[in-house]
């Protein structure tokens, strides 16, 4: 196993005990989030792929938010979510008035702020330093 990170990578699961971060779902922002670190958990040997998770991490007026997902490589060169619609994280997305998200309404919302990150850069660079 091999994990790189630039800040002390926490486990993807332990973002759920992080302080619980509202979100209003509906604004338009650009996600500051830096890449924590990323952990490959399947090396790839014959026939399995390479797969593991990655953190990042935004600092907010509210505090430190963090997302993590599982990945696993389709391809030479290429990663991808292992399920796009499961984000572990402790933002808590919220309507225009308030009110919590249902829980599929959050995966998609969390999904686009993962397809703003350049995540498959950084997962693939640890990939090739394994």
């Amino acid at each position: 196993m091999h994990t790189t990170s630039s800040v002390s990578m926490p486990p993807p699961w332990a973002l759920y005990a992080w302080p619980a971060i509202f979100c209003q779902a509906s604004i338009k922002r650009k996600a500051r989030f830096v890449h924590l670190g990323t952990r490959v958990t399947t090396s790839g040997s014959r026939g399995s792929p390479c797969a593991g998770q990655t953190v990042w991490s935004e600092y907010l007026d509210e505090g430190q938010a963090g997302l993590a997902w599982d990945w696993i490589q389709i391809a030479e060169g290429v990663v991808a979510m292992a399920n796009p619609l499961c984000v572990v994280t402790n933002l808590r997305l919220v309507g225009e008035h308030g009110e919590p998200l249902a829980a599929r309404e959050s995966a998609l919302h969390l999904s686009r702020m993962v397809c703003q990150l350049p995540w498959q850069d950084e997962v693939w660079r640890v990939v090739q330093a394994a």
